[in-house]
């Protein structure tokens, strides 16, 4: 029987960083509500997104290209952290970086071992 989605230790992982990323855009400015906050949200969203969208595909392949969405979506809200950093809306942007970089190599060894597998 195939692995549930909820399952995956990469999309509890990424649902923990969503969560995390709410958190940390709640005190941004608030004419960034459209701007930075609603982008990372969104890309924060895709990351277990895309990780659910690929479990349920029918092909490993096609699995595999949902799990690089994933991993350039995350690579989309590290960027954005950063610029948010570099703004200073966001003081202590470590803890945050470490959980992407956590979710960053499950996604990467979930990756490598679909590729193993064929």
């Amino acid at each position: 029987m195939k692995q549930h989605y909820k399952d995956l230790i990469a999309w509890q992982k990424a649902m923990d960083l969503v969560a995390e990323v709410y958190l940390a855009t709640r005190e941004f400015p608030t004419e960034e509500r459209y701007g930075l906050v609603s982008q990372l949200r969104r890309a924060a969203v895709s990351i277990p997104s895309n990780i659910a969208e690929g479990q349920g595909r029918l092909t490993t392949g096609e699995f595999r290209h949902f799990l690089g969405q994933a991993r350039g979506s995350l690579c989309e809200v590290e960027t954005q952290l950063l610029i948010a950093h570099k703004l200073g809306f966001l003081a202590d942007v470590q803890p945050i970086l470490l959980r992407l970089a956590e979710v960053g190599r499950i996604l990467n060894g979930l990756i490598s071992s679909l590729a193993t597998s064929n």
